[in-house]
């Protein structure tokens, strides 16, 4: 027998040995997590079984976070503290079924910001299958927990069911938010379109953060040629799941009929001039300061191309209720002086606060 090997079979037989441990790595790695994840909640379910039955009371979970720590010195997460997310996560889902489905497939510190950031079931376990679908680090899932991505989510007005055929209309729908918060931007809400394209080009990849999974960045002002005249996109991207382009015009005043029919337009020449022949139709999404419901429906009633409105808000951008509840400035001046002249007393008086 030989000892001599081809070189390129060599070569494809390691990279999918590579393919295979790797792969193999991963899932031995996720079936660790959901082993630990499913004896944290097991651990949770018996104190709480016997807390009920047998009328343990609270002191119980300091003792038994000390034996166990003294018995398996090496593991870490018999804390006190971890013990009882263990008993919160077995109240919150008491069907280990659940457990096994979607929360044993991320990790326990997601399980843990679940329990602390939200109290509905069905929003903890909404993150948690976005979480496993798009691979979000913690970090991220907070994010998007504090940014109320849930209900954020299909909040926008759009013409799909009726432009786009139903699987593609769904999932479009699905990808769309309102608001979408661009408190990241150094902007305030007197800013230009242009200050507003400007400084979301320059912070892109927090704006594709916000924009959600799949977003290719194009390009800003993009240009386009139809009839020897040119015309600019604020801004173009590519959906990698959707298979389309996706046209982004911004806005920093409430949305107006008009701008359905500028939109329309870009579509269409993206759709001739970009488009290749396995792409999906165009998307396009006007992003506006503010909106009313009826006058987008019209504008878009009879509108044949895709297109959806939704709203920003910007880091000074409060709500109208919100903002009638905060003092003015004069207020804030007569507060003021009130407080300075009463310091000055307190202070003649000889009066000294103690901080507690």
């Amino acid at each position: 027998m030989s000892n001599l090997f081809n070189p390129r079979d060599y070569e494809t037989f390691l990279t999918d040995l590579k393919v295979r441990i790797r792969s193999a790595q991963v899932r031995a790695a996720l079936a660790v997590n959901r082993e630990l994840v499913l004896l944290y909640w097991q651990i949770g379910r018996d104190i709480l079984t016997r807390q009920h039955q047998q009328g343990w009371g609270a002191k119980v979970i300091q003792t038994l976070s000390k034996d166990l720590k003294q018995e398996f010195p090496e593991m870490k997460g018999f804390s006190r503290s971890n013990l009882l997310y263990m008993r919160a996560f077995a109240h919150a889902f008491p069907e280990e079924a659940i457990v096994q489905e979607a929360l044993g497939q991320i990790t326990w510190y997601h399980n843990v910001a679940l329990l602390d950031k939200l109290k509905s079931n069905e929003e903890r376990l909404w993150y948690a299958r976005q979480t496993v679908e798009h691979g979000w680090s913690r970090n991220v899932l907070v994010h998007q927990i504090e940014s109320s991505l849930y209900h954020r989510m299909g909040g926008a007005i759009t013409n799909f069911d009726r432009a786009l055929p139903p699987p593609q209309s769904d999932l479009a729908n699905q990808l769309l938010k309102d608001p979408y918060h661009l408190d990241f931007l150094d902007i305030t809400s007197s800013a230009q379109e242009r200050d507003l394209e400007r400084a979301l080009v320059e912070r892109i990849r927090e704006f594709l953060l916000e924009l959600g999974v799949g977003f290719a960045f194009v390009g800003s002002q993009y240009h386009l040629e139809v009839d020897g005249d040119d015309y600019y996109i604020d801004l173009l991207f590519y959906h990698l799941k959707l298979r389309c382009y996706v046209v982004i015009d911004l806005k920093v005043t409430e949305f107006q009929p008009e701008f359905s029919g500028k939109m329309n337009f870009y579509i269409s020449a993206v759709d001739d001039l970009l488009r290749h022949p396995e792409d999906r139709a165009t998307i396009g999404i006007i992003l506006c300061k503010g909106k009313k419901k009826t006058a987008v429906e019209y504008a878009l009633r009879d509108v044949n191309r895709p297109i959806g409105v939704s709203t920003y808000q910007l880091r000074d951008s409060l709500p109208k209720s919100l903002e009638k509840s905060l003092p003015t400035v004069e207020q804030l001046a007569i507060e003021l002086n009130t407080v300075v002249g009463e310091t000055i007393e307190a202070d003649e008086s000889g009066f000294k606060g103690e901080v507690e």
